[in-house]
Protein backbone atom coordinates (compact mmCIF):
# COMPACT_ATOMS: atom_id res chain seq x y z
CA UNK A 1 0.00 0.00 0.00
CA UNK A 2 1.31 3.42 -0.93
CA UNK A 3 -1.43 5.44 0.77
CA UNK A 4 -0.60 6.77 4.25
CA UNK A 5 -2.86 9.20 6.09
CA UNK A 6 -1.18 11.92 8.10
CA UNK A 7 -1.94 11.77 11.83
CA UNK A 8 -2.58 15.21 13.27
CA UNK A 9 -3.81 16.78 16.49
CA UNK A 10 -5.54 20.06 17.26
CA UNK A 11 -6.50 21.76 20.50
CA UNK A 12 -9.53 23.91 21.29
CA UNK A 13 -8.41 26.22 24.10
CA UNK A 14 -11.07 28.34 25.82
CA UNK A 15 -10.58 31.21 28.22
CA UNK A 16 -13.46 33.48 29.29
CA UNK A 17 -15.50 32.84 26.12
CA UNK A 18 -12.56 33.36 23.75
CA UNK A 19 -10.66 30.68 21.90
CA UNK A 20 -7.00 30.41 21.00
CA UNK A 21 -6.14 30.32 17.30
CA UNK A 22 -3.02 30.79 15.24
CA UNK A 23 -2.52 32.96 12.21
CA UNK A 24 -0.13 31.24 9.86
CA UNK A 25 1.02 31.57 6.28
CA UNK A 26 0.14 28.61 4.04
CA UNK A 27 0.60 28.68 0.27
CA UNK A 28 1.22 32.45 0.44
CA UNK A 29 -2.04 33.10 2.29
CA UNK A 30 -2.71 34.12 5.91
CA UNK A 31 -5.00 31.50 7.46
CA UNK A 32 -6.51 30.71 10.87
CA UNK A 33 -6.24 27.36 12.58
CA UNK A 34 -6.45 25.84 16.01
CA UNK A 35 -3.02 25.08 17.43
CA UNK A 36 -2.38 21.90 15.47
CA UNK A 37 0.25 19.71 13.92
CA UNK A 38 1.58 16.28 13.15
CA UNK A 39 2.23 13.43 15.50
CA UNK A 40 5.96 12.74 15.88
CA UNK A 41 7.63 9.36 16.35
CA UNK A 42 7.32 7.87 19.87
CA UNK A 43 4.87 10.59 20.93
CA UNK A 44 1.36 10.11 22.28
CA UNK A 45 -1.51 12.11 20.81
CA UNK A 46 -1.78 14.10 24.05
CA UNK A 47 1.97 14.83 24.07
CA UNK A 48 1.67 16.03 20.48
CA UNK A 49 -1.23 18.33 21.34
CA UNK A 50 0.64 19.82 24.31
CA UNK A 51 3.81 20.32 22.25
CA UNK A 52 2.08 21.81 19.21
CA UNK A 53 0.01 24.21 21.33
CA UNK A 54 3.13 25.48 23.11
CA UNK A 55 5.20 25.75 19.92
CA UNK A 56 2.49 27.59 18.00
CA UNK A 57 1.00 29.86 20.69
CA UNK A 58 3.47 30.13 23.58
CA UNK A 59 0.72 28.77 25.86
CA UNK A 60 1.15 25.78 28.12
CA UNK A 61 -2.23 24.10 28.49
CA UNK A 62 -3.90 21.29 30.38
CA UNK A 63 -5.67 18.81 28.12
CA UNK A 64 -9.11 18.11 29.60
CA UNK A 65 -10.77 15.85 27.04
CA UNK A 66 -11.54 15.00 23.43
CA UNK A 67 -13.82 16.93 21.07
CA UNK A 68 -13.70 14.34 18.32
CA UNK A 69 -11.95 12.64 15.44
CA UNK A 70 -12.14 13.55 11.79
CA UNK A 71 -10.80 12.95 8.32
CA UNK A 72 -9.99 15.70 5.87
CA UNK A 73 -8.66 15.38 2.33
CA UNK A 74 -6.81 18.56 1.41
CA UNK A 75 -7.86 19.78 -2.04
CA UNK A 76 -4.44 21.34 -2.65
CA UNK A 77 -2.49 18.08 -2.46
CA UNK A 78 -4.97 15.21 -1.98
CA UNK A 79 -3.40 14.22 1.34
CA UNK A 80 -5.72 12.61 3.88
CA UNK A 81 -5.38 13.91 7.43
CA UNK A 82 -6.72 12.00 10.44
CA UNK A 83 -7.24 14.62 13.14
CA UNK A 84 -7.85 14.14 16.85
CA UNK A 85 -9.14 17.32 18.45
CA UNK A 86 -8.70 17.87 22.16
CA UNK A 87 -10.00 20.61 24.43
CA UNK A 88 -7.88 22.32 27.05
CA UNK A 89 -7.57 25.18 29.45
CA UNK A 90 -4.68 27.65 29.44
CA UNK A 91 -2.21 27.20 32.30
CA UNK A 92 0.66 29.61 31.62
CA UNK A 93 1.88 31.99 28.93
CA UNK A 94 5.53 31.25 28.11
CA UNK A 95 6.98 34.25 26.26
CA UNK A 96 10.44 32.62 26.19
CA UNK A 97 9.05 29.93 23.86
CA UNK A 98 9.88 30.82 20.27
CA UNK A 99 6.94 30.49 17.85
CA UNK A 100 7.19 28.02 14.97
CA UNK A 101 8.60 29.68 11.85
CA UNK A 102 5.35 29.65 9.86
CA UNK A 103 3.24 31.08 12.70
CA UNK A 104 2.59 34.81 12.51
CA UNK A 105 0.89 35.11 15.89
CA UNK A 106 -1.58 33.59 18.30
CA UNK A 107 -4.97 35.29 18.66
CA UNK A 108 -7.91 34.94 21.03
CA UNK A 109 -11.25 35.15 19.20
CA UNK A 110 -14.89 34.76 20.15
CA UNK A 111 -16.91 32.23 18.13
CA UNK A 112 -18.60 35.14 16.34
CA UNK A 113 -15.24 36.66 15.36
CA UNK A 114 -14.09 33.32 13.96
CA UNK A 115 -17.32 32.89 11.99
CA UNK A 116 -16.84 36.38 10.52
CA UNK A 117 -13.38 35.30 9.33
CA UNK A 118 -14.47 31.92 7.90
CA UNK A 119 -12.91 32.74 4.51
CA UNK A 120 -9.54 32.75 6.28
CA UNK A 121 -9.85 29.26 7.78
CA UNK A 122 -7.10 26.81 6.91
CA UNK A 123 -9.72 24.09 6.51
CA UNK A 124 -13.40 23.54 7.33
CA UNK A 125 -12.26 21.48 10.34
CA UNK A 126 -11.36 24.67 12.23
CA UNK A 127 -14.94 25.90 12.54
CA UNK A 128 -16.42 22.38 12.65
CA UNK A 129 -14.31 21.50 15.71
CA UNK A 130 -15.21 24.74 17.47
CA UNK A 131 -18.92 24.21 16.76
CA UNK A 132 -18.69 20.63 18.06
CA UNK A 133 -17.06 21.90 21.25
CA UNK A 134 -19.72 24.60 21.66
CA UNK A 135 -22.39 21.92 21.09
CA UNK A 136 -21.05 20.05 24.13
CA UNK A 137 -19.26 17.31 22.15
CA UNK A 138 -16.76 16.80 24.95
CA UNK A 139 -15.54 13.38 25.92
CA UNK A 140 -13.18 12.11 28.63
CA UNK A 141 -9.57 11.41 27.74
CA UNK A 142 -10.23 7.72 28.32
CA UNK A 143 -12.09 7.63 24.97
CA UNK A 144 -8.70 8.02 23.31
CA UNK A 145 -7.33 4.68 24.53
Amino acid sequence: MDWHPHVTVATVVENDGKFLFVEEIKHGRRVLNQPAGHLEKDESLIEAALRETLEETQWRVEILGVVGFGLYVAPANGVTYHRTTFFARPVAFCPEQKLDADIERAVWLTPEELRERRTQLRSPLVLECLERYLGQHRYPLSINY
